[in-house]
């Protein structure tokens, strides 16, 4: 079976990848009090550039080698492309979206249709769309309302069918459904009465399912004689790291990411009904991430190790030379995101972190590496900062990975020693479940490119480490989670590359809770703050979560705090940030989206509410078009155009003059226009 996407949503990372425009233009610059003014660059990089659309991206070779899809603009919105492989001149646009684009998209087994999904706003009520290649009709596969489309499979053995789970019925659980993928219709696999997610052998049947229990432990269950039995059961403690990733071709096993026994997650492989698991793939450092599967025999091919950056691991003996020859090709980051059906092709996206993305074809008959097309060419053009991977000690002994950007007035040479000290933003990932990457990253692109170096810590909670590290977050947000932070903050410090006055903390979802935290746990730590959907309300957004994420209520419970206990209630209220608003000392930017159904906007209402009645100066800035994070590339523009004006005033950075850039957003400044220079005169001219 085929695993295109299992859709368990959890507070999640923010942005996507922004891309740039035809020419790049010089702009003019404010002044700034930076140290050593005079090695500034003599031009600034437009936000256009790094946050505008793509030439092109998510590029997809088709499963019988012979076409390739992208997404590029059309008429200023990214629409899907598809043409000959290498082809440009052939490649046409089989969408027409004018609204916020089409975020992703992947092809049918049998290479005849192209897949995509869609929700309204960011509301993430996901529907998966077909295009027909041939006639260019588009169907919508789940046209029920309010339906979130979840754990989308595909099966070579079954053409022209793709599984998908809907939510129609009870909105707290995906039913399994065989969809007709020329005809939309669908016939029912499973109805779902209470399990996180099933496993389809590879004749399309619910023979496993996993269900998280109270304690927040993952049972796992096996079917047999149309009854669900108890099979074994993941401990919390391994839960975070465990996934079931399919069957073997003679369904008589599943292969499973599994830590039991071990810290860090192995590749395994176990029979029906055994319970000792035969280990595949390990690695006593991190876990195995990316494992590929053989599409028609689903045989595990490679997977990738990932400390500083990924390097891959050949299972296959056959794949042993060529992902040599794949490794000595890439310095940078690395993902493959498709595979042909005769695994002869992989769809590899690699990217240096001072240069453009490129998507890259890997013949795995041959090793050899060769282009398909480079997302941003102008990128190239630039002077852009390098990303350096450190390990940062915690107080208590962790290891955090990182990634430190400095500017290059800061550090000539790039080496990562910095020459003299700059302003610095701690720019903190979301999740928390999820981790900071190597690899070319806008947001530090621009925030060195104004003066600040940047800085990225894997703080404990993040993945990739060892469940050991992710456990070490239980019950720590706005405790050791932010003590992370705090420490890291410090090394920089000591590194000399920043002081300890000159130090800001931004970040999304999780990473604006933690902005949210640094300004009132530790009033005195930062600056100033930007807070991107983060919450506010530990007990209010456990109160809210989405209907569909009901099987990971325990989970949250047994990470955060559990509302139901007079114990976890007082946990909940003492690391929100809203209880400890009277603290708040410096500058706050707030962004929301009117339609996030993770973070609701009532996170960002209340504190912007609280700090109004106790006079505390905040910009709270809202997109009615928006979800959990900001989609539209000009949102994306008026929103970082509001920030680099508020760190300017902050941290004395360089600032690109806010321009046009409000012009086709639905930027809204809900209260404290009149704390950032000039705000208050663009939103009346927008």
């Amino acid at each position: 079976m085929k695993k295109i996407i299992f859709c368990a949503f959890i507070l999640g990372v923010l942005f996507n990848l922004p891309g740039c425009v035809t020419q790049t233009k010089q702009t003019s610059q404010k002044a700034s009090d930076l140290s050593n003014p005079q090695t500034l660059p003599s031009t600034l990089i437009p936000r256009e550039v790094l946050f505008g659309n793509p030439s092109r991206y998510q590029g997809r070779v088709s499963p019988d080698g012979n076409s390739m899809s992208f997404r590029a603009p059309v008429d200023g919105v990214m629409n899907i492309w598809v043409g000959k492989i290498g082809d440009f001149d052939s490649a046409t646009p089989v969408t027409q979206d004018s609204g916020r684009g089409i975020p992703l998209h992947f092809w049918s087994l049998d290479s005849r249709y192209v897949f995509f999904t869609q929700d309204k706003n960011g509301d993430e009520n996901w529907h998966l769309y077909r295009i027909d290649l041939d006639s260019g009709d588009i169907k919508d596969l789940t046209p029920y309302a309010g339906v979130q489309a979840s754990q989308m499979d595909q099966n070579a053995a079954f053409p022209g069918i793709v599984v998908v789970g809907m939510n129609d019925r009870d909105a707290k659980w995906h039913d399994v459904y065989k969809v007709d993928v020329a005809t939309g219709q669908r016939s029912l696999i499973i109805q779902n009465d209470g399990f996180s997610y099933f496993v389809l052998d590879n004749k399309l049947n619910a023979r496993v399912a996993v269900k998280t229990a109270e304690d927040g432990a993952s049972h796992v269950f096996i079917k047999s004689f149309d009854e669900w039995n108890p099979w074994f059961e993941v401990s919390f403690a391994d839960s975070s790291s465990f996934n079931i990733l399919g069957f073997d071709q003679q369904n008589e096993g599943i292969y499973m990411i599994d830590t039991r026994e071990r810290n860090t997650a192995a590749l395994v492989y176990l029979p029906l009904g055994d319970t000792t698991p035969t280990s595949i793939a390990s690695s006593d450092k991190v876990d195995v991430t990316n494992v590929l599967f053989h599409p028609r025999t689903h045989k595990p091919l490679a997977y990738a190790l990932n400390y500083i950056r990924p390097v891959w691991h050949a299972i296959d003996d056959a794949l042993i030379d060529p992902i040599k020859q794949l490794n000595s090709q890439l310095s940078g980051g690395s993902q493959v995101l498709a595979q042909t059906i005769d695994n002869s092709l992989w769809t590899v996206f690699t990217d240096q972190s001072n240069q453009s993305p490129i998507y890259k074809v890997f013949d795995t008959t041959t090793g050899e590496l060769s282009n398909l097309f480079i997302t941003q060419p102008e990128i190239n053009d630039l002077s852009l900062s390098v990303m350096h991977g450190v390990v940062i000690p915690s107080r208590d002994n962790l290891d955090l990975v990182s990634y430190l950007s400095i500017p290059l007035e800061a550090d000539p040479n790039q080496d990562g020693k910095a020459e003299h000290a700059s302003p610095l933003v701690l720019l903190v990932h979301g999740g928390p479940w999820g981790r900071d990457e190597f690899g070319f990253n806008p947001l530090a692109q621009w925030l060195t490119n104004r003066g600040y170096s940047v800085l990225q810590v894997n703080f404990r909670a993040s993945t990739g480490f060892g469940k050991a590290f992710v456990n070490a977050g239980d019950k720590e947000w706005a405790g050791a989670m932010h003590n992370d932070l705090i420490d890291a903050k410090e090394w920089a410090i000591e590194q000399g590359i920043t002081s300890n006055d000159q130090v800001a903390i931004m970040g999304g979802s999780y990473g604006g809770y933690a902005t949210l935290t640094g300004l009132t746990v530790t009033p005195e730590a930062f600056q100033c703050g930007v807070d991107i959907v983060g919450p506010s309300n530990l007990i209010t957004l456990l109160d809210s979560i989405p209907p569909y994420w009901e099987s990971f209520r325990q989970v949250f419970y047994h990470a955060i705090g559990d509302p139901n206990t007079e114990e976890g209630l007082a946990l909940l209220k003492a690391r929100s940030p809203i209880t400890h608003v009277d603290q708040i000392e410096k500058p706050l930017l707030i962004g929301q989206g009117a339609n996030d159904p993770r973070v609701k906007q009532a996170e960002s209402d209340q504190i912007v509410e609280a700090m109004k009645k106790r006079n505390i100066p905040v910009t709270y800035v809202l997109y009615p078009d928006e979800g959990h994070g900001f989609s539209k590339p000009e949102n994306n523009l008026s929103f970082f155009a509001v920030a680099e004006a508020f760190l300017g005033t902050c941290l004395g950075g360089r600032i690109e003059p806010i321009g046009d850039d409000f012009s086709g957003s639905s930027i809204k400044v809900v209260h404290g226009a009149e704390f950032i220079p000039g705000l208050a005169e663009h939103l009346g001219t927008k």
